[in-house]
């Protein structure tokens, strides 16, 4: 861990910090007495916390973020928490407390503050990147807010996004930036969301942010954390991230013998189960292999590295540990400085019943987990998102985005599977409808880098999203086949429908084009009621060859 600051100035910047704090908890709490919220061996005093100690803040949770006067949560090395109803997060000195008092998790991420005044434009014009059912939810969620002004769409042949938004008219390109660049200057462009992978990592974050324009999406040096597993493993092993263990290799021969020394360890016992086989690029989220046997192991280093079955994504390969537990996956909102996690949602990544069958992009997912509680929580952002934010900042890039964790619930504790620098999908087309706040006020506040300053709140219910997947995904999709109870499905209470691999012809008939078809999404009061109500929309749509699990929830 880096110390925010050491010497005796510092110290009494700390101690004007820790006691504005103090005070934010107290106007809160103006009925109780403070210390019955406070910390252990902690008085309120001019000297902060009343210890004299040396705070220690990672960088990116100092400065402006610590202004008492805007009553925000903050993020930080919290040692043990325990539940307190104060809309923000109260931060003791570490090293003189072993206790600090954070909100249950029920309060997760919701501000009790005024509106934006001045921070967000009355309209906003916005460029939606990308085509697929987590840009559609995206561009729902959006509509919805009054502070929109016209929405731009890349993906018109996405009907979805065709009844939302307006048609780009230039080449999206990464070859070609400046025409979208130009695009932008055009129609005043105030916003650009970058919903997938391939566009963060080919640097349209860095290309189309300028004065007066801002982007939500990480630039190019921080999307790497995905496009590229082995400098992953190497921030997380620099940040002292739990992770499984793991080596990158580029060469197949040495990749081979590796895998071959594994695999005989395995055959003593020292070793139950064969290694994780990952393409360390983008992979469309089916670059990684988990083999059943030895056999499979050999075939799925073969299919990655020599048949080239993941194109330029498997030109380096990182074999690992297999993690035995449950899996969650962890979303947060950073703006640079501050994170808000978002509610955790559970996916399933294999394509059959009982999580069987090949990896796939995820077959469904709901929200909130049942697997991951309020300190089970708190221990992710303590021990993975502070610390990569703070490693990516050592490296002078700033983050701002959204940054997903997929978190493997190990009997040793949270370890991290991997890292996705955008919405997952599904898993943003389950998080979505919970946000009862302004989800374009969101986002443009976390590319201002202004999360701090806005009210975010969310319902109670629970969500669950049912994926239908087309005959053959997710080896080779079959396409175009006719989609049919669409209308019928809608009329379920509390389903909203995602297009996420559909294209309409002239006649207005709607066809299947691509593997991930579509995304029934349904909210209910408890997650019974959503998956219930999800199948029930399922139950109404038909296409051939239609793949759906019936276990999600």
């Amino acid at each position: 861990m880096n110390s925010w600051h050491r010497d005796a100035e510092q110290t009494a910047v700390c101690s004007e910090r820790c006691e504005a704090l103090n005070a934010v908890h107290e106007r809160f709490h103006n009925e109780t007495s403070w210390t019955q919220h406070a910390p252990k061996n902690a008085e309120r005093s001019g000297r902060g916390l009343g210890c004299g100690c040396v705070c220690e803040y990672h960088p990116f949770t100092t400065g402006a973020n610590l202004d008492a006067a805007q009553g925000k949560r903050v993020s930080n090395n919290l040692e043990k928490s325990k539940e307190c109803s104060c809309p923000v997060w109260l931060v003791a000195c570490r090293g003189c407390t072993k206790e600090s008092v954070t909100r249950p998790e029920s309060r997760l991420g919701q501000h009790k503050l005024a509106p934006m005044s001045g921070l967000i434009p009355s309209k906003v014009n916005v460029l939606l990147i990308g085509g697929g059912g987590r840009e559609h939810a995206l561009a729902v969620a959006m509509r919805k807010s009054s502070r929109l002004g016209e929405l731009h769409i890349t993906h018109p042949g996405n009907p979805g996004l065709a009844d939302l938004g307006r048609a780009v008219d230039v080449p999206v390109s990464h070859k070609e930036f400046y025409r979208l660049v130009q695009y932008c200057d055009k129609n005043a462009i105030g916003l650009v969301v970058i919903g997938p992978e391939d566009p963060l990592a080919d640097g349209y974050a860095d290309a189309l942010a300028k004065d007066g324009r801002l982007v939500f999406g990480p630039v190019a040096a921080a999307a790497k954390l995905e496009a590229d597993k082995a400098f992953a493993k190497d921030i997380m092993r620099a940040a002292n991230i739990p992770t499984a263990e793991g080596r990158a290799f580029t060469e197949f021969q040495s990749a081979k013998e590796y895998l071959s020394s594994r695999l005989s360890m395995a055959g003593r016992g020292a070793q139950p189960t064969p290694p994780v086989i990952k393409a360390a690029g983008l992979a469309k989220g089916k670059g990684v292999i988990v083999p059943a046997n030895a056999d499979e192991a050999q075939r799925a280093l073969e299919r990655i590295m020599v048949k080239k079955e993941f194109g330029d994504a498997g030109r380096s390969v990182v074999i690992e540990e297999r993690l035995e537990g449950t899996e969650v996956s962890v979303l947060a909102i950073v703006d640079g400085q501050n994170i808000l996690i978002l509610p955790p949602a559970q996916d399933h990544k294999r394509l059959l019943d009982g999580d069987k069958g090949p990896n796939t992009g995820g077959m469904g997912v709901f929200c909130p987990a049942r697997n991951i509680d309020g300190t089970l929580l708190a221990k992710v952002e303590r021990e993975v998102l502070v610390p990569v934010i703070d490693a990516l900042r050592r490296e002078d890039i700033a983050f701002r985005g959204v940054l997903y964790a997929g978190i493997m619930l190990t009997p040793a504790g949270p370890k991290v599977l991997e890292f996705n620098c955008r919405f997952g999908d599904p898993e943003c087309q389950a998080i979505l409808p919970r946000l009862e706040s302004d989800a374009l006020e969101l986002l443009y506040a976390a590319a201002a880098g202004k999360l701090d300053k806005i009210d975010i709140r969310w319902n109670n219910d629970a969500t669950c999203c049912i994926v239908l997947a087309s005959e053959g995904y997710p080896e080779k999709p079959v396409n175009g086949q006719t989609i049919t109870g669409l209308a019928d499905a809608a009329k379920v209470p509390g389903v909203t429908i995602y297009h996420a691999g559909t294209m309409r012809e002239p006649n207005g008939v709607i066809k299947t084009n691509g593997g991930r078809v579509l995304n029934v999404v349904a909210r209910g009061t408890i997650a019974e009621v959503a998956r219930e109500r999800a199948y029930e929309a399922v139950s109404r749509i038909k296409f051939a060859g239609m793949q759906y699990r019936t276990d999600i929830g």
